[in-house]
């Protein structure tokens, strides 16, 4: 199934604007219902169970400043861990999967040739695959969040969080926190998105696409890690995402978390802008 099978009605036109939200609907419910992006999400959401069902059975120390030595003292902890632990690879990959097949994989099907000749339009299109990538990086960081609160709040009770400043938050305040977290993280996720875009219009094959992304945040993972590269650090997207940690101080640092902002806004548009330039020339055949 390709988003080109229910375009042809899915643009409305109302006096010369052509409303793309079907065209978007169709391309979520295409992301959304796939078994193997289902089966994805699923294996996101096992990550912060099998953490807390761990920390569970075997104890934790609940001290100290970390997040999984934080995780019996507020259900909170295990949405923050989680989210820790997903950060360098899981997420990406999830998010990497959906970007390499966004174009690449219309091309593979055949389709991308037929859902250019509906009144869609290539700038059009590419937006709106874009829009499904960022809601999608969203959903599931929101996905691995509601998860570890849930379970936490289930094993762990709902405590107070405790900043790392020392202070306490109470169980709503700290639900906020988590939920500035989760916007952050996804933006960096979404512009990481923009990435994998691109590379989807330059080949017909989505995996190829996908390992090309995965290896794009792993390299800027691993670039970050070497100090003799440390003119090149504020640079990186990857970068930046850590300092989601900032905003569990009392008062919240917003610092980093800005220009943590900044770059992934500019790697977004960078990128997209690259992405519509190759494909707004680009001879589609299939």
């Amino acid at each position: 199934m390709s988003a080109a099978e229910g375009v042809g009605v899915d643009v409305i036109d109302s006096g010369g604007f052509r409303w793309p939200g079907r065209l978007l609907l169709s391309e979520l419910r295409l992301i959304f219902t796939r078994r193997r992006n289902i089966a994805g999400m699923g294996v996101l959401a096992a990550v912060p169970i099998l953490l807390a069902v761990s920390t569970k059975v075997w104890g934790g120390d609940g001290g100290g400043p970390d997040f999984l030595s934080s995780i019996t003292s507020s259900g909170l902890f295990v949405a923050l861990a989680a989210l820790a632990i997903e950060l360098p690879l899981f997420l990406p990959l999830a998010v990497a999967t959906i970007a390499g097949d966004s174009i690449a994989g219309e091309a593979n099907q055949g389709t991308l040739r037929y859902l250019l000749t509906v009144p869609a339009g290539r700038t059009r299109l590419l937006v709106i695959k874009y829009a499904s990538i960022v809601i999608f990086a969203l959903v599931a960081t929101l996905l691995v969040a509601v998860v570890g609160v849930l379970i936490g709040m289930i094993l762990f009770g709902a405590g107070p969080m405790i900043t790392f400043s020392g202070t306490q938050l109470g169980f709503a305040a700290g639900l906020g926190r988590l939920m500035l977290i989760v916007g952050y993280l996804a933006a960096g996720f979404a512009a990481l998105g923009a990435i994998g875009l691109f590379i989807s219009v330059l080949t017909e094959q989505p995996i190829a696409a996908t390992v090309a992304t995965v290896l794009v945040n792993v390299a800027m993972f691993v670039c970050d890690t070497i100090p003799q590269l440390d003119w090149l650090h504020p640079w990186l997207l990857t970068h930046w995402w850590t300092a989601f940690g900032d905003l569990i101080r009392d008062p919240m640092a917003f610092d980093s978390v800005g220009r943590g902002l900044l770059t992934a806004a500019a790697y977004a548009l960078i990128f997209w802008l690259a992405a519509w330039a190759r494909f707004a020339g680009k001879d589609v055949s299939s």
